[in-house]
């Protein structure tokens, strides 16, 4: 039996946990249109409808069938959201309406539909993919000609391009694919009947994309798609339950991409074969001095070709190196690199020797890899090839073209080099005779090496040439002439001239290397200064102005940071108003950078959302959570075309984050610290004024007792009874502030030992209502405990002491004469049983928002109160209740058929509840028949003391509400 592997199984917990936040994905999957995707999708909908599910069309395009328009009816339909667009009106999916709406189920037509300029998204599946991540289910269609890695297979097959496309991840990671399958033969009958399009378009559409051989292709395609999902989906539930051993090493994919033309292509292939291989895959771009001196159209269909990998699920990496096949063979061998693609080259003759292809050369230094080539004119045959080769040829030539004038040095940089070879001339006549004309090339050759790494190859080239012609003209015999009478100065010459153009080539090469090594090392220490000193913020605002000022240095942006207040809405923090950001006089957008914050993903500028914004912004996300937006406005729009310089701006805001968070905790632990040693002080000082106090103080209740009951026949009882009673009250007064400090005090130092006994709650609120005799003068009780109260495993004191705390508090903030009710019945919760009791008065209530700071120490109900009390009454109620493992509350009583919440404490309010829950245990057995049929029969009870408490005889009476 196999043993499934922990982290294996963590993985599929935590990924089945975000699959349930999530919504799920359902794709209707077609080899074409008219295969009925959109009649079955809608047959689905009313089939979850009927099951009572809450079910939305948010757009079906039924582009005039009426067989399908019918599934319509009964549907909640969303209107459109409508969009200006070259002087029209155009409906699109209105995504805040369905987001607002929030159904179970939404139908979203055409996966791969391009929304119109304006929208939110520029993709439809963008759109589907904010749906998902809101937890709304989503029903949708797509036809195989629209996945992106198959779409230049479909185009080959079918000679029209689909331009718009879905990413192959959106296909893959959906919970449920539906192949919606037709034979060639009936779909051609339902166009000819026109239940596809209308019978002009139906029979162009066959004359063209529709026909036989077309849609018979496309028909594998799909079938071969759908049963690589469904292999997929089998080897995970293997994986999943140990089935078979899990592979230790998976394979690894690294497709070299150029600048050719065929990039794209060999792209797209490098995707299908990692798809089929089930292995991860990288798109690497070796950028040599050669590749360097490109133009900027090569340049850009290079990176066009690593963001067409990345949006394909490939990794993406920018070397440099002299040589691209010493680079390409160390970086596989470095990421474990098992099978390596490549473009097959087409050269032949002359040229193919001259220089071996890539894949050859590949091939002898990196022989312990696979190699595939792959021909971008594989498929491609007669006029279609020459045509080919006849436009790269052109393309060559206009891209050597723009070369040549994007390297154009300035043109005094071409008359320094005159001026030196003028130079080079004029000292060379004077010391022509007293060296050898020999040695005066080394001179000519110097100036080619100044001119080379100071002015740029173009002026090393001229004065080369210049060189030689000067050197001939000046210095060969015959003089001042370019004839040459000795035969052997055309050897020197031709050595000169090559020897300075090599020198040339080389030292401007190299200046070149210099510069990008540079421009490297300088983002490196950048990188590094910058968490360097932000290892040492201390403060939120050095690390925005560290940050902001490092990014604005490396990027040449400017750069804000958007960080969330308490009720997490970001906001741009401006302590300078000049260095803000300003967009056309205004601040940054703060509804994106809200958007970027709450769903934590990229948007605005050079983005796929919101892409017409003018700044980029970024989340800070950091391990547990995000804390804020990097907002970034490019002063050259290119500066990120780059995937490397992508990836350290996400670098950047990665490093930003951590710091914000550090910051974060180290405040947290700072409050957590203050707060402890602030509670232990105060739990010192009390522990001490308590126990000073306690001795003085039970003297003169003793004393004050004595003298209440000594007085004798000649002594002023009136005045002296009233001066001892009023000194026996507040001696009492004081001692029950000094007992609950001292039982605070016992409370917060934990050596609080609960004496748990089985108890009657009608005993401990009868000794309690007799304790608070005097306090309860002037308020008549209700008690309305239920008959059916069981035994209750308790301590008996502290208990006392609870009610005894409840009823001073009521009394204290009630007028005379209003009255107290008491109550308690048995409920249960998740089958454990409770029981809750209430002490209900009919006074001012609780201020708003103070009925969970009540039992917090030394709060009041009033602030700056002549009522007594330091406000540890109620806190030691929370201690007391949740040592005995129950939990405890208060609130505000609102009038009849009021709700009971904080809005309606505004108006009347028929006074504050106090409640709190206890749980319910096991009794042990009783010793005798008698106690058995006592606690059988509730009735029977003997009361506690019913001599000493006066309302205990109204047990029966309702308490009101």
């Amino acid at each position: 039996m196999n043993r499934p592997d922990p982290d294996q199984l963590l993985d599929k917990l935590q990924r089945d946990e975000q699959q349930r936040q999530r919504g799920r994905l359902k794709i209707f999957f077609g080899a074409s249109a008219g295969v009925g995707k959109t009649y079955a999708m809608l047959q689905a909908a009313r089939r979850r409808r009927d099951e009572g599910a809450d079910v939305v069309v948010g757009i079906a395009e039924t582009h005039g069938r009426g067989e399908t328009a019918a599934l319509l009816e009964g549907l909640d339909v969303l209107p459109l959201a409508q969009f200006d667009y070259r002087g029209r009106k155009l409906g699109e999916f209105d995504l805040d309406a369905a987001l607002a709406r929030k159904p179970q189920l939404i139908l979203v037509d055409e996966l791969a539909h391009s929304n119109v300029q304006g929208a939110r998204h520029l993709k439809r599946w963008q759109d589907v993919y904010e749906l998902l991540d809101a937890g709304i289910d989503v029903y949708t269609t797509v036809n195989v000609q629209h996945l992106e890695s198959l779409n230049d297979v479909v185009g080959q097959i079918t000679g029209i391009r689909v331009w718009e496309t879905v990413p192959d991840r959106v296909f893959d990671r959906a919970d449920e694919v539906t192949l919606v399958d037709l034979p060639a033969e009936e779909l051609l009958d339902r166009m000819r009947d026109g239940k596809v399009y209308l019978p002009q378009q139906a029979e162009r559409a066959v004359r063209n994309f529709f026909r036989k051989g077309n849609l018979i292709a496309l028909r594998e395609l799909a079938l071969r798609r759908t049963a690589d999902r469904v292999d997929a989906q089998m080897r995970e539930y293997r994986a999943d339950r140990s089935i078979e051993r899990i592979w230790q090493a998976r394979e690894r994919l690294l497709v070299c991409v150029g600048p050719g033309p065929e990039a794209p292509m060999l792209v797209r292939a490098a995707a299908r074969l990692a798809a089929g291989l089930k292995a991860d895959w990288i798109a690497v771009y070796v950028e040599t001095p050669a590749l360097q001196r490109l133009p900027d159209a090569r340049r850009e269909r290079t990176l066009n070709a690593l963001k067409l990998a990345a949006e394909l699920g490939a990794e993406t990496a920018t070397l440099a190196g002299a040589d691209a096949v010493l680079a390409l063979a160390g970086y596989a061998q470095a990421r474990n690199v098992s099978k390596l693609v490549a473009g097959a080259s087409t050269r032949s003759g002359l040229t193919r020797w001259l220089r071996r292809p890539l894949g050859e050369r590949i091939a002898e230094k990196a022989g312990h890899v696979d190699l595939t080539l792959i021909s971008a004119s594989s498929s491609e045959s007669g006029s279609g090839e020459q045509h080919r080769l006849l436009s790269t040829t052109a393309n060559a030539w206009r891209d050597a073209l723009s070369a040549a004038r994007e390297r154009r040095s300035p043109p005094r940089a071409y008359g320094f080099a005159l001026a030196i070879c003028a130079g080079i001339t004029a000292l060379s006549s004077q010391l022509s005779n007293r060296i050898d004309l020999t040695n005066l090339v080394m001179l000519y050759l110097l100036g080619v090496i100044f001119a080379a790494a100071k002015l740029g190859r173009g002026p090393g080239v001229l004065l080369s040439f210049l060189s030689v012609a000067a050197f001939d003209f000046f210095f060969v015999p015959p003089r001042l002439s370019l004839s040459v009478s000795d035969t052997q100065y055309l050897l020197t010459f031709f050595g000169m001239l090559l020897t300075s153009l090599v020198i040339s080539h080389l030292t401007s090469s190299l200046r070149r290397e210099a510069r990008v090594a540079r421009r490297r090392e300088q983002r490196t220490g950048a990188m590094y200064s910058m968490a360097r000193e932000l290892a040492a913020a201390l403060t939120t605002e050095q690390i925005v102005g560290i940050g902001s000022r490092h990014v604005s240095e490396v990027f040449g942006a400017r750069v804000a940071i958007l960080l969330p207040d308490s009720a997490d809405r970001v906001k741009q923090k401006i302590e300078d108003p000049d260095a803000a950001i300003t967009l056309e006089g205004e601040l940054l957008d703060t509804d994106v950078g809200q958007w970027v914050y709450d769903h934590q993903k990229p948007a605005g500028h050079g983005t796929d959302t919101l892409p017409a914004a003018a700044a980029l912004y970024l989340p800070l996300k950091a391990p547990m959570r995000t804390r804020g937006v990097l907002a970034v406005v490019l002063r050259d729009e290119r500066e990120l075309d780059v995937p490397e310089q992508e990836r350290m701006l996400d670098a950047f805001a990665a490093q930003i984050a951590l710091a914000l968070e550090r910051v974060h905790y180290v405040d947290i632990a700072r409050d957590a610290l203050v707060s402890m040693e602030s509670e232990r002080l105060r739990n010192s000082l009390l522990s001490a004024i308590s126990h000073d106090l306690r001795t003085p103080l039970t003297t003169i209740v003793g004393f004050s007792s004595m003298l209440a009951q000594s007085r004798g026949p000649h002594v002023d009882a009136e005045r002296d009874g009233e001066l001892v009673e009023a000194i026996h009250e507040e001696a009492l007064r004081m001692t029950g502030i000094v007992t609950n400090l001292l039982d605070m005090a016992r409370l917060q130092a934990g050596s609080l030992q609960l004496n748990r006994q089985w108890t009657l709650l009608e005993e401990t609120v009868g000794a309690a209502l007799r304790a608070c005799k005097r306090a309860l003068t002037g308020h008549p009780v209700q008690v309305n405990l239920a008959a059916d109260l069981p035994l209750l495993h308790l301590d008996a004191v502290l208990m006392e002491r609870l009610f005894s705390n409840l009823f001073e508090n009521a009394a204290k903030y009630t007028l005379p004469g209003t009255p107290l009710s008491i109550g308690a019945q048995r409920f249960e919760v998740d089958g454990k049983p409770f029981v809750r009791v209430t002490v209900d008065d009919n006074g001012p209530g609780l201020p708003v928002g103070m009925e969970t700071r009540v039992f917090e120490k030394f709060t009041r109900g009033e602030k700056e109160s002549a009522k007594p009390g330091v406000g540890l009454g109620l806190a030691i109620c929370r201690a007391i209740v949740e040592a005995h493992g129950g939990s405890i509350g208060a609130l505000n009583r609102m009038p009849a058929g009021a709700a009971e919440s904080a809005e309606s404490a505004e108006g009347r309010i028929d006074g504050a509840r106090f409640w709190f829950t206890l749980p319910v245990d096991t009794p042990p057995d009783a010793p005798n028949a008698m106690e058995d049929e006592a606690a059988d029969n509730p009735a029977q009870r003997p009361l506690a003391h019913p001599h000493l408490n006066p309302h205990l005889d109204q047990l029966a009476k309702p308490t009101h509400e």
